[in-house]
This record gives structure tokens, sequence and C-alpha cells, in this order.
């Protein structure tokens, strides 16, 4: 294969034209944060960055889903879960036995942030929710929390109960694959993430983010310095 020489190459075509880039943050600055910048997001479901240390990629679900569960968890803590009505209640249709399991944990549920009414037999209202839930997919969040009630319903004062009813409500509350997030958007993911307890796992154990190194890099690429 012929070495690429600089006096020959030309520019492909499809090469951007027009105004130029912004300059990247200086990463390198004693002031630069842990987890650096946002750089872009890849098939709408990582993030990447760049810090001191070279690419960072971030699962942003994960990762969006930690902070979210650290948030419940103190709000929790502190009884200070803030409640959203909503200005159409959510209706879901379960099983007797079901909705008998979660009247009986009613006011379980508000402490939690979750108003959800008895219409009938086998009928529910959804009629506030957390602020941080408030994009969820609420039905099939009543029907996961139904679930986590029926394994932990006889305990719900155990810390590992509640938590995990915490940890099924951050994971509906996380942002979704393919959502498109602006620069600013992923930026602030990125300084959420420095803030918060355990922010390299999500929930369930699986890792929120990666750092490569500028030698693995240069590895990559037979790239010497």
């Amino acid at each position: 294969m012929q070495a690429c020489r600089k006096d020959t190459f030309q520019r492909p075509e499809i090469w951007p034209t027009g105004p130029a880039a912004a300059p990247l943050p200086d990463t390198g600055a004693a002031d630069s944060p842990p987890l650096g910048f946002a750089l872009a997001q890849l098939n709408g479901v990582y993030l990447l960055a760049q810090n001191a240390q070279g690419l960072i990629i971030v699962d942003i679900h994960a990762a969006h889903e930690r902070i979210g569960y650290e948030r419940l968890k103190d709000a929790w803590s502190a009884g200070q879960i803030v409640r959203q009505p909503l200005l159409v209640p959510v209706s879901v249709q379960v099983s007797p036995r079901e909705a008998d399991l979660l009247e009986a944990r009613r006011g379980f549920l508000e402490r939690l942030g979750l108003v959800i009414d008895r219409l009938g037999p086998d009928t529910l209202a959804v009629r506030e929710v957390p602020a941080l839930l408030r994009d969820a997919d609420l039905e099939r969040l009543v029907r996961d929390l139904l679930s986590d009630l029926a394994v932990h319903g006889e305990s719900d004062r155990v810390t590992a109960a509640i938590n995990q009813v915490l940890s099924t409500m951050a994971c509906h509350g996380a942002v979704r694959a393919n959502r498109r997030l602006t620069l600013d958007e992923q930026n602030a993911l990125l300084r959420a993430m420095e803030r918060v307890e355990r922010a390299d796992q999500c929930n369930h154990g699986r890792p929120t983010w990666v750092q490569i190194g500028h030698g693995e890099l240069d590895r990559l690429f037979a790239r010497g310095r």
C-alpha cells in the first residue's frame, strides 16, 4: 500500500466547506472538568466527549438513569419528592388482584410522589407523578411497579425494597435511545454525572462510561508521538 504524501493529497469533494468551526475547549486546562466536554452523539445512544486523558464514551440512558436514581433517593430521604399533577390522568387496566395490591400500598406510593386512584375493580388512574418522571411511559411504569410491589410489598420499609422501586422509577425517567440531545444538554449530563455518587455504573451494574486514553488511541492507528 502506497504511503500518503502531503504534496499529492487532494481534499475529497465531500469535505465540509463553510465557516470555520468554533475552537474546542481546552481540556488540558487546570480547571477542566473530569469528564471533559461533549463532542457529539453517536447512533442516538452514546455521547462522545474529550478530556485531558483522551476520549470518553458515555451510555446516555445508563448515565441518566443513575443520575435520576440518586436524585430520587436523596429526595426520598429528605421527604422532598416534588409531585406534578397530570392535566389528563392516565388510565391503566389491571387485574382486580393487582388493583387490590396497589390500593393497599397507596400511601407508600404517595410518599414516592405517585398518586394513583382506583376507578373500578380493574381500572387505575395515574393523577400525579414525580416531576422527574413527567415524560415517562406511565402505563408501563405502573405495571413494573406492581411487579416490584408483588415481591417487596410486605416489607415496604426495608431500604432494599424502597431502592428497587426507586430504581424502576429512575429507569423509566431516563433518556431513551435515539433522542437527540443538544450540545448543551450533553454537557449538562456530563456535569451531572460528576456530581452524583457511583456515576460509573447504572442501577443494574452496567458501566455508564469508559475512557480511551491518548496512548490507546495512538496504538489503534499505529501513531507515534
